[in-house]
């Protein structure tokens, strides 16, 4: 999906040294013996430069998962929270949560891991950082022992705490107790003190390299024995260029998008986690957000005509050469089945279909007057929409054409465009867009994730994370709501208030699912084999923020090596 960006020279580097050395990207000048070092590509797009676990966004790939730890883990395939640095926890109540650490951890410094270095972390969240709306819910939080935690809510939710227990990090009370609002959010964190299976060895400006912490508590604890010594995770300039590093065996795993991946993928020497389409699992919903400030798009049977333009077939057949499936009407992940109302679905779904859709446009109003082709709104107003998508983003771009392509044969008037990444954001937090595709909410321990993304109230100037479309409906965001405060084990109530939500979301379409984007992972089993695979090992191999803690630290103890 996305291309990453060096100077020519600097990537024109990373490919000689690896094709001369024969003994991974970086050749044998750092040290590392091939046998020990796991090369990775697809997570750096330029030199790393930040490991502070606090600057969600900003941080070097592994910071957290590698050298931070949550409490808990998730299990996405078992549906079940693991106990990470946590030991055990009960409710007592709705409104207490008791977390008991484990006795005998230490930071990658020796200090030992206790309670208040929970309490700290959370009391980071009362400054202006990015999970301070974790104290919209949280009353306090207490060291109640030397290695026990007791948090008090003043709202119960949860399925939205358990969110935050898994996904953010804890950071030792020794260093960051005193720090600063500008040292909590401007440092990089150079010298990173950590819990984790690994620790900051040294960088580049092509590479960050990583190495097993072998004092790790969770060796012996977990029984789960890292197998590479070195993680070196490769700056590399374009998708081109990693597929060459992931054919040759210099790169052992390759997390980028590769467009032509499936002519190469052969079960034996090249992997991923299917032998045959889509190849990858899916990761996260790619979404056709709507600004709803817009005449059109503001009106819901624009929007349903839209959705039934779509040939999702087209897309996955052309740009993703099947990598991809096309999502389900809801835009729950396939990991999330069990949340699905498949009766609604099939009841107010929606499917390809364009006689529909300019049935649809022409009962709305929307007619083609002045005879160009492309309907008016019902006043007489001409439309004209822009979807734009990242430039370089090859995937998204063809699959923008195509879109557009489909909603000019029904009359709607769309043309695709390619501005700069950082010039999209911006322009898509201010509400100054008409369309734009997104995905950044991923696989995660509920769907509460997905809705909050969705539909999350109130609208602010600037919407950096949530609800880019503008999208104004109390009902549903009550519901979301609601499902926050679902026990976090309640499976049958979540579903249930889950349903709820999409009746609405089926009626309203505020923003239309497309297609599930792939957990990009490709590997070369020359060096490291046993990899996650349908047949295989149940795993994900990633380096993606966020996916180490429901699961992919475990892959780096289940590779070995090639014979």
């Amino acid at each position: 999906m996305r291309s990453l960006r060096l100077p020519a020279a600097l990537a024109a580097l990373v490919l000689v040294a690896s094709a001369c050395s024969g003994e991974g990207a970086g050749g044998d000048s750092g040290g590392y013996p091939r046998n020990e070092t796991l090369y990775t590509v697809g997570t750096l797009w330029g030199p790393p430069v930040n490991w502070n676990p606090i600057m969600r966004g900003s941080y070097t790939i592994g910071t957290v998962g590698l050298a931070y730890e949550p409490l808990f883990h998730y299990d996405a395939e078992e549906g079940e929270y693991v106990p990470w640095l946590a030991e055990s926890d009960e409710w007592p109540d709705q409104e207490t949560h008791v977390i008991t650490l484990r006795d005998g951890m230490t930071w990658s410094d020796g200090e030992p891991i206790v309670a208040q270095d929970v309490v700290t972390t959370l009391e980071i969240g009362q400054m202006d950082v990015s999970y301070s709306h974790v104290w919209d819910y949280v009353e306090s939080v207490e060291a109640t022992g030397e290695l026990e935690v007791t948090v008090s809510f003043s709202d119960s939710r949860p399925q939205q705490w358990m969110n935050w227990a898994y996904s953010h990090v804890i950071v030792p009370d020794h260093i960051w107790a005193d720090k600063s609002q500008e040292e909590i959010t401007d440092n990089p964190n150079s010298d990173p003190v950590g819990s984790g299976a690994y620790t900051y060895e040294t960088h580049g400006d092509d590479r960050m390299v990583w190495k097993r912490n072998d004092d790790w508590w969770g060796t012996e604890v977990l029984g789960l024995e890292m197998k590479p010594t070195y993680i070196v995770d490769i700056v590399v300039e374009s998708n081109e260029a990693s597929m060459n590093l992931v054919r040759s065996g210099d790169v052992d795993m390759s997390n980028n998008f590769l467009p032509g991946i499936d002519q190469v993928i052969d079960g034996e020497n090249i992997t991923s986690y299917y032998d045959g389409p889509p190849y990858m699992q899916s990761a996260n919903t790619a979404w056709l957000v709507l600004n709803h400030e817009h005449e059109a798009l503001g009106d819901v049977e624009f929007r349903r005509a839209l959705a039934h333009s779509i040939n999702m077939d087209q897309i996955i057949e052309g740009p993703y050469s099947n990598l991809v499936e096309g999502a389900n009407p809801t835009g729950l992940l396939p990991q999330w089945d069990e949340y699905i109302d498949h009766d609604l679905v099939d009841e107010k779904g929606y499917t390809y279909n364009p006689d529909e859709a300019v049935a649809l446009l022409e009962e709305a109003g929307y007619l083609d007057e002045d005879g160009d082709g492309f309907v008016e709104t019902p006043d007489g107003e001409p439309i004209s929409l822009t979807l734009e998508v990242p430039s370089g983003w090859t995937d998204w771009m063809e699959s923008a054409s195509v879109i557009a392509a489909n909603a000019q044969e029904v009359g709607i008037n769309i043309e695709a465009a390619y501005p700069d990444f950082d010039l999209l954001v911006n322009n898509r937090n201010e509400g100054d867009f008409d369309m734009v595709v997104n995905n950044e909410r991923q696989l995660s321990n509920t769907p509460w994730t997905y809705y909050d993304y969705l539909f999350q109230l109130p609208l602010r100037e600037q919407q950096t994370t949530v609800n880019f479309g503008r999208y104004e409906n109390e009902e549903v965001w009550s519901l979301v709501q609601e499902l926050a405060a679902v026990p976090a084990d309640d499976t049958e109530g979540a579903a249930e208030v889950s349903s709820r939500i999409q009746e609405i979301q089926l009626d309203e379409l505020p923003a239309i699912p497309l297609w599930y984007n792939g957990l990009w992972s490709q590997q070369n089993n020359s060096v490291w084999t046993n990899w996650p695979s349908e047949q295989g090992y149940h795993g994900y191999a990633a380096m993606w923020d966020g996916w180490f803690e429901i699961g992919a630290i475990h892959t780096l103890a289940e590779i070995e090596l090639a014979e």
